[in-house]
């Protein structure tokens, strides 16, 4: 009884500890840095790449470590162009990149003293996180690092309670102690070896929860988070926590993601979370329906469909985080390039009405959605064969001017009892119009 009071009261004394996080100076700035930037490339890509299936091939395919393995001789991506990838990004648009460095296949992108399993290890023998890193910081593109808390390769995982990887061939008992040390070790490396990081970009948490769906998502394991956050919080005081385990965000996080689905939606089946009020929030999507290179993947999105997805995240505030996965050799895909390109295209019109703007008044409606900032009203109307946009309850002020962005010709509009109507001219060749509205108390 002794024995177990001691433990709890042990407990009690590290929640309390861990609830007492208070983000630094530096941690704010970053993220309303963050919330204003909006638009951010995902990169997955390793020697998951290689089968081109997909970054669950290993998984999927139940292969066993042992053979997974040799993967690492094969990798050995020379057409890789860092500042071609940074370059890319940047004219798209985009304020940050979040790199895969450890995907749940358990490989480091990086030269790591404390896995066999690395790039260092490959006929390429080039650190791949350093490249990005460098060429990032050159470029002025801030940098955030993903990586995954589960892996499929690893017998001190705990891989017995895991959802995942059964098939991998591990014998061993785990020891999460031991895991919980190197991903400590590792993450200490990121953060002290590659110059300033965004933020961390975790993801498995879910594979010690109960299905998706079930009443109980607690955790199988204790993960520490405590110590891990508390690690990073420490070595890099502005870096940014985020946690893709689809549940409210825990004490120490600093932005809350959504994977393939808006803050506030659950068509994808994975999102049971809340938006907060409180934290940044990020929406990820793929380019095309794959994460990781898939040969056999051509539903490549239109543009159209890009521009909204990145319009209406905006409209609820959120940031908007585009996965690419590059050809094992490193190049990227020519749609991915392309549609990029359009990207910033659109953003060199229109970035007005997104970067740094708050979430509208209006959550997204049928016709669009609304983004705001200062005096600034933007209506972006994303059905191009609309005639009359209806603002209903619309906040006590005054309308100055009604135009599009564009080009700022005049847009009739009306207001009777806080109702505005505009009226537009439908555009079948526009993505999305934007009318600005400036106002006044």
């Amino acid at each position: 009884m002794k024995k177990i009071f001691c433990i709890a009261f042990l407990l009690i004394i590290a929640v309390e500890v861990f609830a007492q996080y208070t983000p630094t100076e530096s941690n704010l700035q970053n993220r309303k840095w963050f919330s204003d930037s909006k638009f951010g490339l995902f990169i997955h890509w390793g020697p998951f790449s290689i089968p081109g299936a997909g970054e669950w091939v290993m998984n999927e395919r139940k292969i066993k470590a042992t053979s997974y393995t040799q993967l690492q001789d094969f990798f050995n991506p020379t057409s890789f162009d860092a500042a071609q990838f940074v370059t890319m990004a940047k004219n798209a648009g985009m304020k940050y990149i979040t790199l895969i460095t450890r995907h749940h296949d358990g490989f480091s992108m990086w030269d790591t003293k404390y896995s066999d399993f690395n790039i260092m290890n490959t006929p390429y023998k080039k650190d791949i996180v350093k490249m990005v890193a460098d060429e990032c910081h050159k470029q002025g593109i801030k940098l955030f690092l993903y990586y995954s808390l589960l892996d499929w390769r690893r017998d001190d995982y705990p891989y017995e309670t895991g959802r995942t990887g059964q098939g991998s061939g591990r014998t061993a008992k785990s020891n999460y102690a031991s895991y919980l040390q190197f991903m400590k070790n590792q993450l200490t490396e990121l953060l002290t070896n590659y110059g300033e990081i965004g933020g961390i970009w975790f993801d498995g948490h879910w594979d010690q929860t109960q299905p998706e769906g079930a009443a109980d998502r607690s955790s199988r394991i204790d993960w520490k988070y405590d110590e891990i956050y508390g690690l990073i919080h420490k070595l890099q005081p502005q870096c940014m926590i985020g946690n893709n385990h689809h549940l409210t965000p825990f004490v120490g996080e600093d932005f809350q993601m959504f994977e393939r689905d808006l803050p506030g939606e659950n068509k994808s089946g994975l999102s049971f979370q809340e938006a907060s009020d409180k934290l940044p929030l990020e929406t990820c999507e793929t380019l095309n329906n794959s994460w990781g290179y898939n040969i056999k993947d051509d539903s490549f999105k239109t543009q159209k469909q890009l521009v909204d997805y990145l319009v209406k995240a905006a409209g609820l505030g959120s940031n908007f985080l585009l996965n690419i996965g590059p050809m094992p050799n490193g190049k990227i895909q020519p749609e991915f390039i392309d549609r990029l390109n359009g990207m910033g295209k659109w953003l060199s019109i229109y970035g007005e009405s997104i970067y740094g703007t708050k979430a509208g008044y209006l959550k997204p409606q049928d016709w669009g959605c609304i983004t705001q900032k200062g005096n600034k009203m933007y209506i972006h109307v994303l059905k191009n064969t609309e005639t009359t946009i209806n603002l209903p309850k619309f906040p006590n002020k005054k309308i100055i001017k009604a135009y599009l962005l564009k080009d700022k010709s005049v847009v009739k509009s009306t207001l009777t009892n806080q109702n505005v109507q505009l009226t537009i001219t439908p555009n079948q060749t526009t993505l999305d119009e934007v009318i600005v509205l400036e106002t006044a108390n």
